[in-house]
């Protein structure tokens, strides 16, 4: 069974990494749902990283339909990607009427290659989760990140173990929001998934010795529990 961990920062994917971290999504803007990184942090990122690593491509918070503007920055994020040795990315476009929008994610698809492509949870977002089950696995995707359309994948359960038995193998259904130590074995045994994908979050302290006060702010920072991905990944590997 493989780990994905959700780093919002390159500080989150070397912990992940150090803790028996299968794979790194790559991200940026934890409190909006997670942005395309700069591009320095996904250099940096392949430079430092033994494990595979795949950047998301959203070039805003919000919904998942993107004008033809917001789709030119996307294809040159997956250029840069490809360019710097990444080894996938995370896509996912709707449109209006909540189909994937099939043209455009497989012009995503054909530009990644041959980098491998996850779908992300705008999935979740989809009118029909069957309908967009084989549009994306028609498109040549190798994976579907999702909460089974639910807040949390535990909420979830039912459906992801409808759409991998849909799937059939055809692609990785991986579970994905609100995955923890103290539920993953549940998960797997719930859903029958072998991929999972967590952030392990928690609030780092900043290291500042001096903290203006007349700012009232909060200067911690979104990162990666080394310790949890460590249990995750012990409880993973006894299954």
């Amino acid at each position: 069974m493989l780990l994905e961990i959700c780093a919002f920062n390159l500080p989150s994917a070397l912990a992940a990494q150090r803790a028996g971290a299968d794979r790194i999504e790559m991200c940026a803007g934890p409190d909006i749902g997670g942005v395309t990184p700069s591009a320095g942090s996904i250099r940096a990122a392949r430079e430092l990283l033994r494990i595979p690593l795949y950047p998301i491509i959203r070039p805003r918070e919000g919904d998942f339909l993107y004008s033809e503007e917001e789709f030119m920055v996307m294809m040159r994020d997956i250029a840069f990607c490809r360019g710097v040795g990444c080894d996938g990315v995370v896509i996912g476009i709707l449109l209006a009427d909540g189909r994937v929008d099939r043209p455009r994610c497989a012009r995503l698809v054909e530009a990644a290659y041959p980098l491998g492509v996850t779908f992300h949870r705008a999935f979740d977002r989809a009118v029909d989760p069957f309908e967009a089950l084989e549009t994306i696995i028609g498109i040549g995707c190798e994976r579907i990140l999702t909460s089974g359309q639910r807040p949390v994948a535990t909420e979830g359960a039912e459906l992801l173990r409808e759409l991998a038995r849909e799937a059939d193998e055809r692609i990785v259904i991986m579970p994905g929001s609100g995955v923890r130590s103290g539920n993953v074995a549940s998960l797997a045994s719930r859903t029958g998934a072998a991929e999972f994908h967590t952030s392990a979050r928690v609030r780092g302290e900043s290291a500042m010795k001096y903290v203006n006060p007349a700012m009232q702010e909060d200067s911690s920072m979104t990162m990666a529990d080394e310790g949890e991905i460590r249990r995750i990944k012990e409880i993973i590997s006894t299954l």
